[in-house]
């Protein structure tokens, strides 16, 4: 008694050679050169976008309660900055009126007597130094 795969193999021979066939021409048409070219830039194309994917699903949608929540710091930050916002309008600076003037001139000579007149030192001038032999130093010098 045949088995049933025997009994299905028996069957299917006939269409061994036509598949030997066609998988030998889909072969060749695989390997010709413009499939190669092509098959490069989709490869390229597609290491691309795989790389994109990965760095996506590593950095930031493995960390998104992380990021999720600086962008709402950030936002919150926003609404702070924007709330506290002064926009009241700046006065134009004036000219200062005579009596201004004349009170400015006096708190500045109160500060000239309190720190004191401005005289510059005179400062002497600085001795360049020499370097001498150690036979012509002065005694005292040797003696301490």
């Amino acid at each position: 008694m045949k088995m049933p795969r025997e009994i299905l193999l028996g069957r299917h021979q006939a269409a061994v050679p036509k598949l030997d066939a066609l998988r030998q021409e889909m072969v060749t048409e695989l390997n010709s050169k413009g499939t190669k070219v092509e098959s490069e830039k989709i490869n390229l194309a597609s290491w691309c976008l795989g790389a994109l994917d990965k760095i996506w699903v590593e950095l930031v949608w493995s960390s998104r309660h992380i990021w999720a929540g600086l962008a709402a710091v950030w936002v919150l930050l926003l609404v702070v900055n924007l709330s506290l916002r002064d926009y009241t309008e700046m006065p134009i600076a004036k000219a200062p009126t005579p009596a201004e003037m004349m009170t400015f001139q006096q708190q500045q000579e109160l500060l000239a007597e309190l720190i004191g007149q401005d005289e510059p030192s005179v400062a002497e001038p600085q001795k360049t130094y020499v370097p001498r032999p150690s036979s012509w130093r002065p005694f005292e010098i040797m003696n301490t």
